[in-house]
């Protein structure tokens, strides 16, 4: 079981990263994390934050936006990634789920799996058993595997993306806002998926999270991130635990729950951006 205590093996390293958007906009401030392997870690933040930036700068998706690191670096298992094509890095161990879940809508739910294992060159036996490996833990998507993608649910949807990254075999999923958009039932079971995942085969995931909340229950390491700097950082129980974080974003205080009108008087006055 990953304890963030003794498991400090870390697997991905970011270091002090600043990304610059059309050559003018800068949206990341020097960031630094450290991914540590085996363990969930959630970046956590509202919208605009940085947290998809982050996650595109180490998944090489940003030049498709016009996005580039002009600083710092980036390390996966001590390797540099600095100017590796994405689907290289995928054959590497990393996978990014776009926030969005994006799916080819004109494809069947099984035929938009298979397009997970396209990298992969060890037979169509192995390929057969991680796709009913993704329908165990989405049985969901066993029943609704000859269903056109484009009709199917938001959190179908969802776990269709999330099984395709598990297609490709990665050691490492870079997660993007998993929540958004889903009912809170559906939002509980895919993330009990994401911590079975995580215990049970062995994957390592960074997911981008606006809802602190229940990223908190399940992450082991948390980085909150604010207008593209890491403001606050620790293990998942200490930030759970932390006034400033059960204040603003927890909407709690020592005296109970607060008002949401409360909570946004506390964006204005947080103590760590002073």
């Amino acid at each position: 079981m990953f304890d963030v205590r003794t498991d400090t093996e870390t697997l991905l390293q970011v270091n002090n990263i600043e990304v610059i958007y059309n050559h003018v906009i800068l949206v990341l401030k020097g960031v630094s994390l450290s991914v540590p392997k085996g363990g969930i870690t959630a970046l956590l933040g509202g919208n605009g934050a940085g947290k998809s930036t982050t996650l595109k700068s180490i998944s090489g998706l940003l030049h498709s936006e016009r996005g580039e690191i002009t600083k710092g670096s980036i390390t996966y298992r001590g390797e540099n990634l600095a100017g590796r094509d994405p689907a290289d890095l995928v054959k590497t161990g990393i996978i990014q789920v776009m926030e969005g879940r994006h799916c080819f809508e004109h494809l069947t739910v099984e035929e938009n799996l298979l397009t997970g294992a396209y990298t992969r060159r060890d037979g169509g036996k192995s390929v057969a058993d991680d796709l009913e490996m993704v329908y165990e833990y989405f049985p969901r998507l066993k029943e609704r595997r000859r269903s056109q993608s484009g009709y199917t649910s938001g959190g179908e949807q969802q776990m269709t993306a999330i099984g395709r990254a598990l297609m490709s075999r990665p050691e490492t999923i870079l997660l993007d806002e998993p929540s958004m958009g889903l009912a809170p039932q559906l939002v509980e079971q895919i993330f009990e998926i994401v911590q079975r995942l995580n215990k049970e085969q062995g994957v390592t995931f960074l997911l981008a999270e606006q809802n602190t909340n229940v990223a908190l229950r399940y992450a082991h390491v948390g980085y909150i991130l604010e207008n593209g700097r890491v403001v606050m950082e620790g293990s998942a129980d200490a930030l759970r635990e932390n006034p400033d974080v059960k204040e603003f974003y927890l909407g709690m205080s020592d005296k109970g729950r607060k008002s949401f009108r409360d909570v946004r008087s506390y964006r204005r006055r947080k103590r760590w951006l002073a």
